[in-house]
């Protein structure tokens, strides 16, 4: 809950910043900057995308919008089941399967969040808990081309906290198997992101490690010259 109108100065920085990336870059404003960012971007290697959905299509759901109305607007990402909105919103996995079902429908590229709290992570339960959200969360139908998978453990968002290497190795490569025990060989290419105090100074030693694609970037993406940074470490 970022941005203002005059928060698009930074995607058009970003566009000066990151013009030759070779690799996918996102950004998901806020419901009331999407319309003004995508057509900010028009003509960039910058993609759109939204923080969430609603599961339905349309109804007396008021307050929400549907993967239909994104869609529309021209968004081509959803996060689903970010950390916030599973504990802020009481979202279960449940929830979160009907969203990206949702996100499917409408033709969008549902990222869906998937992490643990320090209280699992303490109990040695991390592996078990991703695996459950991996499970219950991910649709049928579901291939690496509408589908990105962001690892992020919930004690290390904001706090300033990032797992050791090992850690992240160690889920990213249970998720990677679940993925292609569920997915076949497409298991192999579906993007796994690391989400968790991501910034300029820390990205290009979580990207060398096995079995990361990506990052899901949070407070760091908030200024075009940090993301920019976060970017360059990628390619």
């Amino acid at each position: 809950m970022n941005g203002l109108i005059s928060s698009q100065a930074e995607i058009e920085a970003l566009k000066g910043l990151t013009g030759g990336a070779t690799c996918d870059i996102v950004v998901c404003p806020p419901l009331t900057l999407i319309d003004r960012a995508v057509e900010r971007v028009r003509d960039s290697n910058l993609a759109i995308g939204a923080q969430d959905c609603h599961a339905q299509q349309s109804g007396a759901h008021t307050g929400d919008v549907s993967a239909e109305m994104l869609a529309d607007v021209g968004a081509r990402y959803v996060i689903l089941g970010h950390s916030e909105r599973r504990v802020s919103h009481g979202e279960d996995d449940e929830i979160v399967l009907a969203k990206a079902v949702a996100a499917h429908r409408a033709g969008l590229i549902a990222i869906v969040c998937v992490g643990e709290t320090r209280h699992e992570r303490d109990e040695g339960r991390a592996i078990e808990v991703v695996g459950g959200q991996l499970r219950e969360s991910v649709p049928e139908g579901a291939t690496s081309a509408n589908l990105v998978i962001a690892y992020e453990p919930v004690w290390a968002i904001g706090t300033g906290l990032v797992p050791t290497n090992e850690q992240i190795e160690e889920v990213h490569a249970a998720i990677r198997q679940m993925l292609e025990e569920r997915l076949g060989d497409d298991g192999h290419s579906v993007r796994i992101l690391y989400g968790g105090s991501v910034k300029a100074s820390n990205a290009e030693a979580i990207f060398g490690l096995r079995n990361v694609d990506g990052a899901l970037v949070g407070g760091a993406s908030l200024k075009a010259s940090e993301f920019a940074g976060i970017i360059s470490a990628a390619v």
